[in-house]
């Protein structure tokens, strides 16, 4: 599921081409590109979970950012998100890449992917993809395609 989430990311949304609307059509893509119709459904339900995150009742709730308060992660956030990938959320949180309600969408999204191994790499590029999708946040967008994409040059110590 996470690998067809990868070819529509770089395919279409990060790419300069036109986005397919009709399910069918995308679909029939995907199954042409090698992809799984089971899988292809999953993604297409993530994407739509990603979508639905958006509408004014999440909003709503997601735009209530406590202040001061500590996100405290249930046993299977934390079987899924390992303490890099927890100690990266909080790092983007503190650039300003994340903010409360991003952060709650990704941690939803990543909660929602059907794959048993999931590490830092597949993290940032949820990141990505929930931050592409949220209106306002191209800054951050912009930011984290630069964490992302960006060889360090010189030595790291």
């Amino acid at each position: 599921m996470f690998d067809i989430l990868m070819y529509l990311f770089e395919n279409y949304i990060h790419s300069d081409m036109e986005v397919v609307v009709n399910h069918d059509e995308l679909t029939d893509e995907l199954t042409r590109a090698g992809f799984h119709q089971q899988e292809i459904h999953k993604a297409l339900a993530w994407l739509e979970g990603l979508a639905d995150l958006k509408d004014s009742d999440a909003k709503a709730y997601l735009n209530r950012s406590p202040q001061g308060a500590t996100r405290a992660f249930t046993a299977a956030e934390v079987a899924r998100l390992d303490a890099e990938c927890r100690g990266f959320m909080m790092y983007l949180e503190q650039l300003g890449v994340l903010d409360f309600a991003t952060r709650e969408m990704v941690i939803d999204r990543v909660m929602e992917l059907d794959t048993p191994e999931f590490n830092l790499d597949d993290l940032k590029w949820v990141i990505l993809m929930v931050l592409f999708n949220v209106p306002g946040h191209e800054d951050a967008y912009d930011q984290m395609e630069g964490l992302l994409f960006e060889e360090p040059e010189g030595l790291l110590h």
